[in-house]
């Protein structure tokens, strides 16, 4: 491990280890938590890129619990009249951004063997094109994606057509980015993407907001939080993101709704790691 990338390992445990303890000051509410996956056992290093074992013991660890679900499942909770009484099991949702093709060559199959559900926004012009995403992985196929749909337990969304950031687009730029995935994904699949997710977690202008509004039934962001029942708005779904470093008590606080901390932190880093970008 190189000097960089030492003190930025030491850096981020350290990050964790605080936010741990702010969640025993201040413990996180109730609520339906949504993890945040980007790819499993693709061996970059990054800190998007899980191991398959660690990413294995995770789905163990989840499927022991009894609380995962789908997201239209988890919706319904958030929107029901009523919350769950004090005993019920508060849902966990997977999902994943992108479409790499380690999706369907290794974390679908861990998927199956613990039979999580889970959601995978597409990217679609990287599958469409079979072009490397931004970090250099591979896409996925659109006939590794049927079989993953078929399994019964994959969700397929939209995350745009080519992953461009909706804060910064115009609003036909929008409009076809929008329209673009959900046709592809109609055509190529035969599924209809019912959510979305913004790429890089970055809320959409007031005017995307709304197209993505008229065609989805939620919309998903950043923030390592519970989406509470009653009062949470779907089209603003706060995701915790599940990373390499995140050691198994780490991954149990994420599930609990807890390490906020660690989110307030990248999210202001984010604002200037994205200022000017565009995809």
């Amino acid at each position: 491990m190189s000097d960089t990338a030492s003190v930025r390992a030491r850096a981020l445990r350290a990050l964790k280890t605080s936010a741990a303890a702010v969640d025993r000051l201040r413990p996180p509410p109730r609520g339906v938590v949504v993890l945040i996956y980007h790819r499993v056992g693709g061996g970059s290093g990054l800190e998007l890129d899980l191991s398959r074992d660690r990413f294995a013991e995770q789905m163990a660890a989840l499927a022991a619990s009894g609380r995962a679900t789908t997201l239209d499942a988890a919706l319904d909770a958030l929107v029901a009249s009523a919350p769950p009484p004090p005993a019920a099991l508060d849902p966990v949702v997977v999902t994943f951004d992108d479409g790499t093709a380690d999706f369907v060559d290794v974390a679908v199959p861990v998927l199956v063997e613990h039979g999580i559900p889970a959601t995978l926004y597409v990217a679609t012009e990287f599958v469409e094109q079979q072009r490397e995403m931004p970090y250099g992985a591979p896409p996925v196929s659109w006939s590794g994606l049927r079989d993953a749909v078929d399994t019964g337990l994959v969700t397929i969304g939209s995350h745009t057509h080519t992953h461009a950031l909706l804060d910064r687009a115009t609003p036909e730029a929008v409009r076809v980015e929008l329209d673009t995935a959900n046709e592809l994904i109609e055509d190529r699949l035969g599924v209809i993407a019912g959510h979305f997710a913004y790429p890089k977690a970055l809320d959409g202008s007031p005017a995307a907001r709304r197209e993505v509004a008229a065609r989805y039934r939620s919309a998903a962001l950043a923030g390592t939080r519970p989406n509470r029942y009653g009062a949470t708005d779907p089209f603003r779904l706060a995701r915790s993101p599940i990373q390499r470093g995140d050691e198994m008590h780490w991954f149990h606080a994420k599930v609990a709704g807890g390490m906020v901390f660690e989110d307030d932190v990248r999210r202001l880093l984010n604002r200037v790691r994205y200022s000017g970008a565009e995809t």
